[in-house]
């Protein structure tokens, strides 16, 4: 009888002991990561910022289930750039991708490697504007370049194909795919899941056209900006009015030929590449428009707002669908049983201007364009309805990623992990970010310049043909539109803040000989060279 008791002691001892075990390793499992990066989606078109421009109740969900970052920002406001920086944890003059014009260097370490080196299985889906194949993916399936809205051409592992449809909805299908059927579900993953929208063109699906135009939509309180001690703003090609393209951005591609453009012929290829029937719904749509733009023969002020008016409409259709493709990434997560082990995130490769100062497009450090939407869930460590206001970069994803996994921050990488501030563990987080934007002379005539933001003040040098200083406090001038570098009741902070910005370019290796490589660089890559 004893040795039966002691029998079932050892059993229910071994069991106690196996379920002890099972829920250490259940909580020690790598958390799953989907990395939700659109293009150019600004902040101010997320409905979890409160700006009441548009409704995304799927992107919403990632703040409600977890954390809203309110102060996100890139290092350089442009695509390529941002996504090797993404990609690296290194500033662009460190990991070499300065610009949109010359080659990344995929032999470099990035991330994903260092997730695959730890038994993650990794994919890379939609847009990454970086040539050549993407290392650091068991399985990449990315748009050639910017990649088009309808009829996208994709490279799946090195082959080109081009796949009929939507471009958004083809990348979310593609995504969930490979969630359903491609990988190891027997490893954690990653997954890198890329929209092209809201990119220019602007090009909605056909189910979204006309979405918007029962809205009334207001520019913003700074759209007839007139630059007054802002130089370099004042010489830029980004203006509603002047640049943005009646053919090529607004869709107004008539049949007659008689708008004529600069860039109609590149909007017709794009215009070509749809099938009879999405050309149809196109047409029973844009017809109409073309027909009243031609009528009205708008000048000046009436004319900006009525471009504004179109930009902003097709620009916000195009979200509406990238909002649709998360909703099916969450559900699936959820349904799968794949949501509370999968840290989630929404961000956008930079901001953009949805007519602050009159412009569209990015580049400056203005806020609109430095600042880029980010939220994050993680439903094991974050809790719901988290806000995070720390000074968090695109430079910080890295380094982010590798912390959640459990795997070995490489010494070289410049960015820091935020998990311990979104978790509460600390509040001990940097003060001043540094930004530098190099692509100049090129598209939009942005001037090159570099700069430090800290919370309440911002510090800009504009340089090569220029040699402009700006200063703003952000809590007194929010819109960016009084310079007060010359104001003498700031000197104290200028000095202040000159001292910080040095202290950044050298922390992160910046100097302006490295900038004057960069330079010669990139002005070779573009027969520029002197």
């Amino acid at each position: 009888m004893k040795r039966i008791k002691m029998i079932c002691l050892s059993l229910a001892l071994f069991a106690l002991l196996s379920s002890c075990q099972s829920k250490t390793t259940s909580e020690e499992t790598q958390p799953n990561i989907v990395f939700i990066m659109s293009d150019d989606h600004a902040y101010q078109a997320i409905s979890a910022y409160g700006t009441g421009l548009n409704h995304t109740p799927n992107i919403d969900r990632i703040a409600e289930e977890g954390a809203l970052f309110t102060r996100g920002f890139v290092t350089n406001s442009i695509c390529a750039p941002s996504r090797a920086v993404m990609l690296t944890g290194k500033h662009c003059h460190i990991n070499g991708k300065v610009d949109n014009i010359n080659p990344f260097n995929w032999d470099q370490d990035n991330f994903a490697k260092s997730l695959q080196g730890a038994g993650y299985e990794t994919a890379l889906i939609g847009k990454i504007h970086l040539d050549g194949l993407p290392q650091g993916f068991d399985y990449s399936n990315v748009l050639l370049g910017q990649g088009q809205y309808y009829a996208p051409q994709f490279i799946e592992n090195g082959i080109k194909k081009i796949i009929p449809g939507y471009i958004t909805q083809i990348t979310t299908d593609l995504a969930l795919d490979w969630l359903d059927k491609k990988r190891n579900k027997e490893k954690p993953f990653l997954l890198l899941y890329h929209q092209k929208a809201p990119h220019r063109t602007w090009m909605p699906e056909e189910r979204y056209l006309g979405l918007f135009d029962t809205v009334q939509i207001d520019p913003p309180s700074n759209f007839f900006d007139e630059y007054k001690g802002r130089p370099a703003a004042a010489k830029n090609e980004m203006s509603i009015l002047h640049d943005i393209d009646l053919a090529y951005d607004l869709k107004l591609l008539d049949k007659d030929g008689d708008i004529k453009t600069r860039y109609r012929n590149a909007f017709q290829g794009k215009y070509d590449r749809m099938t009879s029937e999405q050309k149809a719904a196109w047409d029973a749509y844009y017809d109409p428009i073309i027909d009243e733009f031609k009528s009205k023969n708008l000048e000046g002020d009436e004319l900006a707002v009525w471009k504004y008016n179109r930009y902003i409409r097709d620009y916000l259709s195009t979200i509406q669908s990238v909002d649709d493709g998360v909703g099916e990434v969450l559900d699936y997560l959820k349904e799968n049983g794949l949501e509370e082990n999968t840290i989630v995130v929404y961000t956008s490769d930079q901001g953009f201007y949805l007519g602050e100062h009159g412009w569209f497009d990015k580049r400056f450090m203005y806020e609109e364009s430095f600042r880029t939407p980010l939220l994050v869930k993680y439903p094991k460590e974050i809790k719901p309805g988290t806000i995070v206001d720390g000074l968090v970069q695109n430079l910080d994803f890295a380094p982010s990623f590798l912390d959640y996994a459990g795997v070995d921050i490489p010494a070289d990488i410049q960015g820091e992990s935020f998990r311990d501030i979104v978790s509460g563990e600390t509040t001990d987080w940097r003060d001043a970010i540094y930004y530098a934007y190099y692509e100049f002379p090129g598209e939009h005539h942005v001037k090159r310049h570099y700069g430090v933001r800290t919370d309440r003040y911002k510090l800009m040098h504009f340089y090569y043909d220029i040699d402009q200083w700006e200063l703003y406090d952000l809590e007194k001038d929010p819109t960016e539109m009084n310079n007060i570098y010359a104001d003498n009741a700031y000197d104290d902070v200028k000095q202040v803040m000159h001292e910080t910005l040095d202290e950044l370019r050298i922390k992160y290796g910046d100097s302006d000989e490295i900038d004057q490589q960069n330079l010669d660089r990139y002005l070779k890559a573009k027969n520029l060279s002197k």
